[in-house]
């Protein structure tokens, strides 16, 4: 028996801007209303746009990343209604597969400015920068980056169904608060914005209060998944999602070809336009009777394979830059575990941005090692040596001495190089080995 066509519910138009296709959206809200509904059971495709909705462009200059417009982002295809699926309900999607849009065959990774989105090691990094991803099957190589090839781990960053009224207010009301009570020099969350709502293809009046009221899509939460940026949700993986409303109102977008464990940079994935081949099943009761609070998920058998002893892992502990000892900080840990390996590459000729971008969204392992010997936090990174075509392995380098390439370098906003690069305190400052920056005491 022939076996019927997968179908495609939702087709974007990448010559289109994303804020006209009514397919999309890019808040959460209980009442945007449906792009289509898929049966219980049922593989459908389903098309997405690049998170930015197509405003940064394969060139070899950062200025679409130093002023891109951060009130047009995160534009999710959908909301779809899952017939039968009721709150209570769990929605099991397996992802069957994703993949690039024939028409473009490339991604972008990018470091976005300080004064304009910022990053993990804005601080230290704050100049915006990018590399192009060239994908031919399933690998991939960047221009920008020379040296580099590999598999991508394929998935989607945004996934989840619609909040309730009920859930929407508590997830307003909580980081309402967090905003309130924050005494740093940045944001700590985003509130609800009117400016550049997309809510499909609600009319006026309804668009209007979703301003008012939906949720940003950049954060995931515990309640529904969303925005969580798992490289371990490939093709293959099963997710299970609790469900808010009637029909659930699933959305996906934010598609990667690539990324490495936490997307240090921000836009740190490889971010492409693409097609994600999804099954849905409807679990009755699912949330009461697992005894869910957030989602889960079962890992797919599709992964980048290197083998024993191919990875370099790097450590770093709650102890910042200047020295400062921090009480069992995995953010502070995990900012030096990344600095330690900009700083081995350094050695090979790559400049600290472009492994900045490379340990984004290439498939490194991220870990926190302890988090029970006070006073440190323990992170590592591993950075798999395969994916460079010359030998990184410090036996190599001991044996045979470390030979400094030209590595070109990666795409900076225009007349900026990385020389140009400094930090506004003036805290870091150019060195000439690596072509990086380092840290200076005052």
């Amino acid at each position: 028996m022939t076996k019927a066509p997968i179908r495609t519910v939702c087709k974007v138009d990448l010559d289109r801007p994303a804020e006209e296709q009514p397919y999309l959206h890019n808040r959460w809200h209980p009442d945007i209303p449906v792009a289509g509904t898929i049966k219980d059971g049922e593989t459908v495709k389903i098309e997405c746009m690049d998170w930015t909705g197509g405003q940064i462009k394969n060139d070899d200059c950062a200025d679409d990343v130093r002023f891109v417009d951060l009130t047009k982002v995160h534009y999710l295809s959908g909301p779809f209604e899952i017939e039968g699926a009721q709150p209570g309900d769990l929605l099991l999607v397996e992802i069957v597969d994703v993949q690039p849009l024939e028409e473009r065959p490339w991604g972008f990774t990018g470091i976005f400015d300080r004064r304009n989105g910022g990053g993990f090691l804005d601080e230290i990094y704050p100049s915006a920068a990018k590399a192009i991803w060239d994908f031919e099957g399933i690998y991939c190589t960047s221009r920008h980056i020379p040296g580099v090839k590999f598999a991508g781990l394929i998935h989607p960053g945004i996934l989840g169904c619609a909040p309730s009224a009920e859930v929407l207010e508590r997830w307003n009301k909580r980081e309402g608060e967090l905003i309130a009570q924050n005494k740093l020099d940045r944001d700590v969350a985003m509130p609800p914005e009117p400016m550049s709502v997309h809510a499909g293809s609600a009319d006026a009046r309804l668009k209007d209060r979703i301003g008012r009221e939906g949720a940003r899509t950049i954060p995931g939460r515990p309640e529904h998944g969303g925005n969580c940026d798992i490289k371990n949700l490939s093709r293959g993986s099963k997710v299970y999602l609790p469900v808010h409303v009637p029909g659930a109102k699933f959305s996906v977008g934010d598609l990667h070809f690539s990324q490495g464990d936490g997307e240090i940079s921000f836009c740190g994935a490889i971010e492409m336009a693409g097609v994600i081949t999804v099954n849905f099943r409807v679990v009755k009761n699912g949330v009461a009777n697992l005894g869910l609070k957030s989602p889960i998920y079962i890992p797919g058998p599709v992964e980048p394979q290197f083998g024993p002893g191919r990875y370099i892992y790097f450590e770093g502990f709650s102890v910042d830059e200047e020295g400062k000892q921090h009480y069992m900080d995995v953010t502070v840990a995990y900012r030096q575990t990344t600095l330690r390996a900009i700083e081995y590459l350094r050695r090979f000729g790559y400049s600290d941005y472009q492994s900045y971008l490379l340990l984004s969204c290439a498939p490194v392992q991220g870990h926190v090692a302890g988090i029970v010997d006070i006073p440190n936090a323990c992170t590592t990174l591993g950075l798999p040596m395969d994916i460079f075509d010359f030998d990184i392995s410090p036996a190599a380098a001991e044996a045979a001495g470390v030979r400094r390439r030209d590595m070109g370098r990666c795409a900076f906003e225009t007349g900026k190089t990385e020389g140009d690069v400094r930090n506004v305190a003036g805290r870091y400052a150019e060195t000439s080995f690596g072509g990086g920056l380092t840290y200076l005491k005052k």
